[in-house]
C-alpha cells in the first residue's frame, strides 16, 4: 500500500520543450501528450457517429439559404450571373456546419497563439488574411476549371448511389476528404510532438505558410463536397462555360464557409483577447494542446465519416455504429 501511494506521488516528468519551428508547433508539449492524443481521437470517432447529415444539411443548412435569398434555394433555378454569385456565397454560409466543413474549425485554433500581441482588431485579421490566401487561390483554380471542363466532372452527375458500389462522385468524396482528415490528423500530431513539423523548413522564410496551407485545405473542400446546394452551383458554374464566373463562385463559395467562424473569432478576441492571451502564456504547452486537439479531432471526423462511415452507407462494410437519429 505504502508502495502504490508513493508512486501515485512521484509526479510526471515534463517533456523537454524544444524551440518553435511554426506557428502550429510552439515546442511546448503537454507532459500528458498521450491522454491529448486519445481523448481528441475518442470525441472525433463519437462525433462520425452522432452526426445527423439530414439535420445540418436540410433543417439548418436549407432554411439558411431559404431565409437569406428569400425564396426555395433547391426549387429556384438560378439565372444569370448576379444570381448566381448570391447563392454561392450564401450556400457557402449555409454549409458553415455541414460534415464535409468542419474540419475548418481546426484552423481556427493555431490562430490564438499570436492573437494577444496587440489589442487591436487589426492584429487579428493578419492569421484571416493569410488562411485566405491559400483558400482564395485554391477555389480560383478550382472554379476556373469548373468553368472550363465541369460537365464531364465527376461531381456534375446527378446518378444515384447504387448500394454495393462506389460511383466517381463517391469515389471523389473519399479521396479528397480522407487525404484532408490524415493531413490533419498529422498535424495534430506534429503539435504533440510525436512526428516532425512539415512546416519547419519553409517558416523560416515564411512564417505564415501554415495558415496558407490550412487555407487551401479549406478550399479543398470544395472538390469532394456532396452538399445539395453546393453541388447545384457546381452545375450552374460548369454549364455556363466561363472559368471567371466559375472562379468568383468557388470563391465565394469558400469566403462564406468561413465568414460566420472569422466573425466569432473576431468577436472572441475582442471580449476576451487579453485575458485568453495571460492564459496560453502562462502555460504555453496549452496553445499546443488547443491546436493539437482541434486539428486532431477534425481530422479524425473527417476521415471516419467520408470513408469508413461513407464506405457502410454504401453497404460495401458491413457496418458502422450509427445513432439512431443519424
Amino acid at each position: 500500500m505504502a508502495i502504490k501511494r508513493a508512486a501515485e506521488s512521484v509526479p510526471i516528468p515534463p517533456i523537454p520543450s524544444s524551440p518553435a519551428t511554426s506557428t502550429l508547433v510552439n515546442g511546448h508539449f503537454p507532459r500528458r501528450r498521450g491522454l491529448v492524443l486519445a481523448i481528441s481521437g475518442l470525441v472525433g470517432l463519437l462525433l462520425t457517429v452522432v452526426w445527423s447529415a439530414e439535420f445540418v444539411d436540410r433543417t439548418i443548412g436549407d432554411n439558411v439559404a431559404n431565409t437569406l435569398l428569400g425564396h426555395d434555394a433547391k426549387a429556384t433555378p438560378i439565372t444569370g450571373v448576379a444570381a448566381g454569385i448570391a447563392f454561392a456565397f450564401v450556400s457557402g454560409v449555409a454549409g458553415t456546419f455541414t460534415a464535409c466543413n468542419i474540419a475548418a474549425f481546426g484552423a481556427m485554433a493555431p490562430m490564438m497563439g499570436g492573437t494577444g500581441r496587440s489589442r487591436r482588431l487589426l492584429y487579428a485579421l493578419k492569421p484571416l488574411g493569410w488562411l485566405s490566401a491559400g483558400m482564395v487561390t485554391v477555389s480560383a483554380v478550382y472554379g476556373a476549371i469548373v468553368g472550363l471542363v465541369g460537365t464531364a466532372m465527376p461531381q456534375f452527375s446527378t446518378a444515384p448511389n447504387v448500394p454495393g458500389t462506389l460511383s466517381a462522385r463517391s469515389v471523389q468524396s473519399l479521396v479528397i476528404f480522407g487525404l484532408i482528415g490524415l493531413i490533419m490528423f498529422y498535424l495534430g500530431l506534429a503539435a504533440l510532438g510525436y512526428v516532425p513539423d512539415p512546416f519547419a523548413r519553409i517558416s523560416r522564410r515564411f512564417p505564415n505558410a501554415p495558415m496558407v496551407v490550412m487555407g487551401a485545405l479549406i478550399a479543398g473542400f470544395l472538390i469532394g463536397r456532396p452538399f445539395p446546394l453546393f453541388r447545384q452551383m457546381f452545375r450552374d458554374a460548369a454549364e455556363s462555360g466561363n472559368p471567371l464566373y466559375g472562379a468568383a463562385a468557388f470563391v465565394l463559395q469558400s469566403a462564406g464557409n468561413i465568414v460566420i467562424m472569422a466573425v466569432l473569432f473576431l468577436v472572441l478576441i475582442a471580449v476576451a483577447g487579453t485575458r485568453l492571451q495571460r492564459w496560453l502564456t502562462a502555460k504555453p504547452s496549452r496553445l499546443a494542446v488547443l491546436t493539437a486537439a482541434s486539428l486532431i479531432v477534425a481530422g479524425v471526423f473527417t476521415f471516419f465519416y467520408w470513408d469508413v462511415r461513407l464506405l457502410a452507407r454504401r453497404e460495401i462494410i458491413p457496418w458502422y455504429p450509427v445513432a439512431p437519429w443519424a
